[in-house]
């Protein structure tokens, strides 16, 4: 499992940081300091969780690193 983080779309909210800190840590003035990462054994559900916590919606899991980035549409 894969994690990417669109660093440049973070205001600092920290909710993923909250969820997973050892995941998503942050850098000296609280935003994302990660671009991504792969995930640990048995760190899955905490990965999704801090995932789903961002408001921003910059963080995307992937379960390989093969699959194209989803692009959600707004409505």
């Amino acid at each position: 499992m894969k994690v990417l983080i669109d660093r440049s779309g973070c205001v600092g909210h920290a909710r993923c940081n909250n969820v997973a800190p050892a995941l998503y840590p942050l850098d000296d003035n609280g935003y994302i300091a990660s671009s991504g990462f792969s995930v640990p054994a048995g760190q899955e559900g905490l990965a999704q969780r801090g995932a789903r916590a961002c408001p921003e919606r910059i963080i995307e899991v992937r379960d390989s690193p093969a699959e194209p980035r989803q692009v959600s549409a707004e409505s």
